[in-house]
C-alpha cells in the first residue's frame, strides 16, 4: 500500500509539472505554482520540467515496486 502512495505523488508532481510548463509555454507571463520562487523564462521552464521528470520517475519507480510486493 506504501507504493501506491508513492506513485500517487509521483502522478500529481507529473501533472503539476507538465500543466505549469504548458501554462508558461503559452503564455510566458503566468508563472503559475513557482512565479514567486524563480524569475524569468528559463529557470521556471527548468524548474517545472525538473518536477515533471521527479513525478514521472517517482510514479514509475511506485508503479514497480508494487507489481513486485503484490
Amino acid at each position: 500500500m506504501r507504493y501506491v502512495m508513492w506513485q500517487v505523488v509521483g502522478m500529481v508532481l507529473l501533472v503539476l509539472g507538465a500543466q505549469g510548463g504548458i501554462r508558461l509555454l503559452a503564455d510566458r507571463d503566468d508563472a503559475g505554482l513557482l512565479g514567486p520562487v524563480a524569475d524569468g523564462f528559463a529557470p521556471l521552464i527548468t524548474g517545472y520540467v525538473v518536477i515533471a521528470l521527479a513525478g514521472a520517475l517517482l510514479a514509475g519507480w511506485g508503479a514497480s515496486r508494487t507489481k513486485k510486493a503484490g
